[in-house]
C-alpha cells in the first residue's frame, strides 16, 4: 500500500478517535446525575466524577506524549490508552456503587492522554502552512461527536434487558455502549492507522524515480545497435567494457559495498528527546506562556458557561430536556461550521490573526453576558433573545481561539519533544476543564462575580495577546550549508 492511501487512513481513523471522545462526552453526561441519583450518592459526586475523568487525562497526557517523543510511534500508544476507555466505560456499565462509578471516569480519563501522542503524530507529519487546517478537521471531528452523541440516548433510554449479573437500563447502558464502541475502534486502529512519517514519503518518491530511471535506460539499451561481440563474450578480459552498466546494476541490487556517513547528532539525540530539554527554557517563553493562558482561560470560560446554562434556563425559560437537548445541537451545528469557516480562512491568514478575531469575539459575548444575562430585564420574548445572542457569540469565538493556539503552539514548541509539549498544554486544559464547572457551579445565583471573573480573565489574555503579538509567528530558521563557514 503506497504513502498516500496509508496516510488518508491513518488521518480517518484519527478522525473516529476523536469522534468516539466526543460522542462519549454527549451520551454520559446527561444521564451521569440521575445515576448518581439512583446510587444514593450526594450531589458533590457529580463534580467528583466529571473532575475525575479530566484529571487522570491531566496526568496521563504528558507521560503519553513522552512515550511517543521517544519511540515516535503512536499505534501502540493508542491501542494501549483504549484498553482503559474499554474497561471504564465497562465498569460505568456495571453500577454497583457511586465509589465504583467515580472509579470508572477515573480509569476511562486515563485514555484520553493518548491526544497529546496524536497531536504530536499531526505536528511532525503536516507541514506547517497545513497545521491549521488539520487541527481544524480533527477538532470538527470531536465536535461531530458532541452533536450526534445525544442522538443515541434516544433508544439507549429504552434499554431494559440483562447481560450475565448486570442490568442494562437508560442509566447503565451508556457505558456497555461505548464500551463496545472503543472495542471496534480498536480493531479499526490495528488495521487502518500507521505510524508513517516524512521519510516513508521520501523515500517512496525516490524509488519511483529510480524505477522511472531504470525504464529509460533499458529503452535507451534496446534502442542501441547491437555489439559485434555477444554478450556472453563480455565477461572476464572485456571487463572494462561493462563497467558501467555492471556497476550501474550492482548499485540498483544494493551489491556495492560503501562507507555509510556517520549519524547526525540529530539521529543520535532522537532516542532521547528530553536530553537536552529544558522545560524553563520551553515554556516559559513570552508567546509559550500566552498561548498556555489562552488554553486555559477560554477553556474554564467555555466549561463554566456549559455549567451555567442548564441551571439558567430551567430559571428564566423553564427548559426541559427536549429544549435542552435542540440547543445543544443548534450549538454543535454552529461550532462544526465555525471549524470549517476557520479552516478556510487559516489558508489564507496568519494563525495570530484569527486568534485575535476568536479574542475579539470572546470579549464581545463575555460583555453581553454580564449585561444582559446577569441580570434579564424586559419580557420572556426579549430575554430569550438576549440569551441566543449571548450564547451564539460565545460559541462563534471558540472554533478560532482553539485552532489558532493549537497550531501556533505546535510550530513555537520544538518538534522533538512535540507529543510532551501537547501533553503539557492538554494538562492545562484539563485544569480548566476541572475549575471551571466548580467556579461556576457554586455561583449560578450570584452571575456578576462569576461573569465578572471571567470578564477579568479575558481582558488579561487579551492585553498579554497584544504586548506578544509580534513574537506570536513561527520561528524563522536558516539552514547553513554544512562547512561553508569553514571555507571561506
Amino acid at each position: 500500500m503506497d504513502y498516500r492511501r496509508k496516510r488518508r487512513l491513518t488521518f480517518f481513523t484519527i478522525g473516529l478517535i476523536f469522534l468516539l471522545s466526543g460522542i462519549e462526552y454527549a451520551v454520559i453526561l446527561p444521564t451521569i446525575w440521575r445515576y448518581l441519583q439512583t446510587l444514593n450518592a450526594a450531589p458533590y459526586f457529580l463534580g467528583l466524577s466529571l473532575s475525575a475523568f479530566s484529571f487522570s487525562g491531566l496526568l496521563t497526557g504528558p507521560l503519553f506524549g513522552h512515550w511517543s517523543d521517544r519511540t515516535r510511534t503512536t499505534k501502540k500508544i493508542i491501542l494501549f490508552a483504549n484498553l482503559f476507555e474499554i474497561v471504564g466505560n465497562f465498569m460505568y456499565f456495571m453500577g454497583y456503587s457511586k465509589w465504583l462509578l467515580l472509579g470508572s471516569r477515573l480509569v476511562a480519563g486515563i485514555g484520553t492522554g493518548a491526544g497529546s501522542s496524536i497531536f504530536g503524530f499531526l505536528t511532525r507529519n503536516t507541514a506547517p502552512e497545513d497545521r491549521s487546517t488539520v487541527f481544524a478537521a480533527v477538532m470538527a471531528c470531536r465536535q461531530a461527536g458532541l452533536l450526534i452523541g445525544p442522538a443515541f440516548n434516544i433508544f439507549l433510554r429504552l434499554c431494559n434487558f440483562e447481560v450475565g449479573p448486570f442490568m442494562a437500563n437508560k442509566y447503565t447502558s451508556p457505558g456497555l455502549f461505548m464500551c463496545v464502541l472503543w472495542i471496534l475502534l480498536q480493531f479499526i486502529v490495528m488495521f487502518m492507522y500507521w505510524d508513517i512519517t516524512p521519510q516513508d514519503d521520501r523515500h517512496q518518491r525516490n524509488s519511483v524515480v529510480q524505477e522511472e530511471v531504470e525504464r529509460e535506460e533499458e529503452e535507451e539499451e534496446d534502442e542501441e545497435v547491437k555489439p559485434l561481440v555477444r554478450p556472453h563474450e563480455l565477461t572476464g578480459s572485456y571487463g572494462t567494457v561493462t563497467s558501467v552498466h555492471s556497476r550501474a546494476a550492482s548499485m540498483a541490487n544494493g551489491d556495492v559495498t560503501h562507507i555509510s556517513p556517520p549519524p547526525s547528532p540529530s539521529e543520535d539525540s532522537s532516542s532521547s528527546p528530553l536530553k537536552n530539554f529544558s522545560a524553563s527554557r520551553e515554556f516559559l517563553r513570552e508567546e509559550v506562556v500566552v498561548l498556555l493562558a489562552a488554553q486555559f482561560i477560554t477553556l474554564f470560560n467555555q466549561t463554566a458557561l456549559e455549567t451555567m446554562v442548564t441551571p439558567l434556563t430551567q430559571k428564566f425559560f423553564n427548559f426541559g430536556e427536549l429544549e435542552n437537548s435542540i440547543m445543544y445541537c443548534v450549538c454543535g451545528v454552529e461550532v462544526i461550521a465555525g471549524f470549517f469557516f476557520v479552516r478556510w480562512l487559516s489558508k489564507r491568514v496568519a494563525e495570530r490573526v484569527v486568534l485575535a478575531v476568536g479574542l475579539i469575539l470572546c470579549n464581545i459575548s463575555c460583555v453581553w453576558c454580564l449585561i444582559f444575562l446577569a441580570n434579564p430585564q424586559g419580557g420572556f420574548a426579549w430575554q430569550l433573545a438576549e440569551f441566543i445572542i449571548g450564547v451564539f457569540l460565545q460559541v462563534l469565538g471558540l472554533p478560532f481561539v482553539a485552532v489558532a493556539q493549537v497550531s501556533l503552539f505546535s510550530k513555537i514548541t520544538s518538534e522533538k519533544t512535540q507529543g510532551f509539549s501537547q501533553g503539557i498544554r492538554r494538562s492545562v486544559g484539563g485544569l480548566a476543564t476541572i475549575f471551571g464547572p466548580l467556579w461556576a457551579g457554586g455561583l449560578t445565583s450570584n452571575l456578576y462575580v462569576m461573569l465578572g471573573v471571567m470578564m477579568g480573565l479575558l481582558a488579561l489574555l487579551t492585553v498579554m495577546m497584544v504586548v506578544s503579538y509580534e513574537r506570536l509567528v513561527e520561528p524563522v530558521t536558516i539552514d547553513n550549508p554544512t562547512g561553508s563557514e569553514s571555507e571561506e
